[in-house]
């Protein structure tokens, strides 16, 4: 059935890393065993093969039919597996948190929807492209990958240009101008709304707890 990827058990027992380079959100440069492929093309056809002789990009699904049936998809994305994975992890690090959110909730739904239903030519289909162009602007960096048995590992990401990530400032204690007092304004105003709900419920004679 599978006629791309090679069975992961059979795959080399040695792993194969590489590193991906991103501008704007799309992949720019590939270095590998090979060497530096920067042409779209060739990084892409270099991300196929390492992930073919790895055997990763497998997909067993039984999915909805836009006329509403189901029906069992198995899909082989070698290359495009690995660079999306790396793509979502750099994403992690330099993407703010509400646009990613926003983008995951609404955008990466809706445009995949458009897509399997066949309405690549829709003014929808446009208007959702141009929100992901925006949503990538900052989506710039390096992501290190290993190739191993059927499954692409992270090894590490970095990024010169976007400073969102801060390893001091991700230790509370690390922050000078940061008191613990500092959060109790925040968790009274996120309490009214919820002193509201259980003063509801004890109106209702109901449990605040599970027992």
């Amino acid at each position: 059935m599978w006629k791309l990827t090679v069975d992961p058990k059979k795959a080399p027992n040695e792993p194969e890393d590489f590193t991906v380079h991103f501008s704007k959100g799309l992949p720019v440069k590939l270095e590998g065993k090979d060497g530096s492929k920067t042409d779209p093309v060739d990084l892409f056809l270099t991300a196929n093969a390492i992930a073919r002789r790895h055997g990763i990009g497998r997909l067993d699904i039984v999915e909805n039919r836009f006329i509403g049936l189901k029906s069992r998809g198995c899909y082989e994305t070698p290359g495009l597996t690995m660079l999306r994975q790396a793509h979502v992890d750099l994403e992690g690090l330099v993407m703010d948190r509400e646009v990613r959110a926003l983008r995951d909730q609404f955008l990466t739904f809706n445009y995949a929807k458009l897509l399997y239903n066949g309405l690549y030519f829709s003014p929808e289909r446009e208007f959702l492209e141009e929100s992901i162009a925006v949503s990538q602007k900052n989506v710039n960096g390096s992501v290190r990958c290993r190739a191993y048995k059927g499954m692409c590992y992270i090894m590490g990401r970095w990024s010169e240009t976007e400073k969102l990530y801060d390893e001091s400032e991700s230790s509370m204690d690390e922050i000078g101008d940061f008191q613990p007092q500092d959060a109790t304004g925040f968790i009274s105003v996120n309490a009214i709304r919820l002193k509201k709900y259980g003063k509801a419920k004890e109106e209702r004679n109901e449990s605040l707890v599970k027992h």
